[in-house]
């Protein structure tokens, strides 16, 4: 290397193309978003059941001890959150990149250039999800019928695109052959 040529920092950034194109492979996102309301209250319940069953058995330590069970309660919230993160990290970090909502449904997540999902995208995810919900309302969800991908502003935000899995697109596919 002379000293007139530019020197190299040791990484080059190329830009990966989106790996699933809607005009291509229709299949993939037929659907999607109605089958991801449903999963998202199949989800809420199973993330709501083990949060119940804590109260109740926090309530249950109360009576048994005369109040002081009750300061437990202050542990629930936190819990709760701690609980959802690692809910979406794990599901969302598995082989099937999905949640059990989302599997019930014949979904999964992929980064926008093709690759699964792994346990800190899950995790940030939800975050991202649950505040753009929290501060812009729900409507904001809408923003998943003004593009072709189907993807939410908080899909948009993280790089992510949520497909049918391989078995339903394929039989999607199949049946639009005929």
């Amino acid at each position: 290397m002379t000293e007139s040529e530019p020197r190299r920092i040791g990484f080059t950034l190329e830009v990966k193309p989106h790996a699933y194109d809607p005009a291509v492979q229709p299949e993939l996102f037929d659907g999607v978003l109605a089958r991801r309301i449903i999963a998202f209250f199949i989800d809420l319940i199973v993330l709501t059941i083990p949060i119940l069953f804590g109260a109740f058995c926090i309530l249950l330590f109360g009576l048994l001890t005369l109040g002081f069970g009750w300061f437990l309660f202050f542990l629930l919230s936190p819990a709760a959150v701690i609980w959802a993160l690692l809910y979406y990290a794990l599901t969302f970090g598995s082989p099937a990149s999905a949640t059990i909502g989302m599997r019930m449904m014949d979904l999964e997540m992929r980064t926008w250039y093709g690759a699964p999902a792994y346990a800190l995208l899950g995790a940030v995810h939800a975050i991202v999800f649950w505040i753009s919900v929290s501060a812009l309302t729900p409507l904001i969800l809408l923003v998943g019928l003004f593009n072709q991908r189907r993807r939410l502003l908080h899909d948009i935000l993280l790089g992510t695109v949520v497909i049918n899995n391989r078995a339903r697109a394929a039989a999607l596919a199949a049946y639009r052959a005929h």
